[in-house]
C-alpha cells in the first residue's frame, strides 16, 4: 500500500514537473514567434524604408524643362503654346537648353498677338517665337553679363542688359533665375519677346 501510494505520488510528481516543463516550453515558444514576427516586421519597415528613400531620391532629380514647365502653374500658357507648336519632345529630350519662360501674366499681357499666333495656320510663326525665347547650351544668369549677345534657335539675337542688379532679356525683365533641368535650365521673364522676323 505505501509502494502504491509512492508510486501515485512520483507519478504525480513527474506529471507536474511534465505540466511544467510543457508550459514553459509553449511560453518560450510564443516569445521566440513573437521575437521572429518583430525581426520579420523590422526587415520589412527597412526594405519599405529603402524603397521609399529611392523614390524620394529619383524624385528629386531635375525634370526635362517641358516637364518643368508642365509642373510650374505660371508657366501653363507656355506649355499650352509649346503643345501646339508641337515642340513639347523637343524640350523633353536629350540637349542642353536655355529657356527665358513667360509667365501666364506675360503672354495675357500680349494676348492679341497670342490668340494669332496659337491659330492652326500659324504654327510656324508659334515655334520661330518660342524658339526666340531658347539659347543652345547651359547659360546660368552668373553667366550673363551687360551688353551680352545670345544668338537663338530661331537665329536672331537677344540682347541682355543689366541694370541695379535686374536682368534683362530683350526688356523682359528675369524673375526667377537658374531654374535647372535634365537638358538645360530654365529663366522665368515677365514679358514674351517676339523677333523682328516671324
Amino acid at each position: 500500500m505505501r509502494n502504491n501510494k509512492f508510486t501515485i505520488l512520483l507519478g504525480i510528481f513527474v506529471a507536474m514537473i511534465l505540466v511544467s516543463s510543457c508550459g514553459d516550453g509553449g511560453k518560450a515558444a510564443a516569445e521566440k514567434a513573437t521575437a521572429d514576427s518583430i525581426r520579420v516586421a523590422d526587415s520589412t519597415a527597412m526594405v519599405e524604408k529603402a524603397a521609399q528613400m529611392k523614390a524620394d531620391s529619383i524624385a528629386a532629380l531635375p525634370k526635362s524643362i517641358a516637364e518643368t514647365a508642365v509642373n510650374t502653374d505660371q508657366l501653363s500658357t507656355l506649355v499650352a503654346a509649346l503643345t501646339q507648336a508641337e515642340l513639347v519632345e523637343t524640350f523633353k529630350g536629350e540637349g542642353n537648353f536655355t529657356v527665358f519662360a513667360p509667365t501666364n501674366e506675360a503672354f495675357t499681357a500680349a494676348q492679341s498677338t497670342v490668340d494669332m499666333l496659337m491659330k492652326a495656320e500659324n504654327k510656324s510663326k508659334l515655334q520661330n517665337v518660342l524658339k526666340y525665347h531658347v539659347v543652345e547650351g547651359v547659360t546660368m544668369a552668373s553667366d550673363l553679363s551687360d551688353g551680352q549677345e545670345l544668338t537663338t534657335l530661331q537665329g536672331e539675337k537677344l540682347k541682355v542688359t543689366i541694370e541695379e542688379d535686374k536682368v534683362m532679356i530683350n526688356g523682359a525683365e528675369v524673375v526667377i533665375a537658374d531654374v535647372k533641368a535634365s537638358n538645360g535650365v530654365v529663366h522665368v521673364i515677365n514679358k514674351v519677346v517676339v523677333p523682328a522676323k516671324l
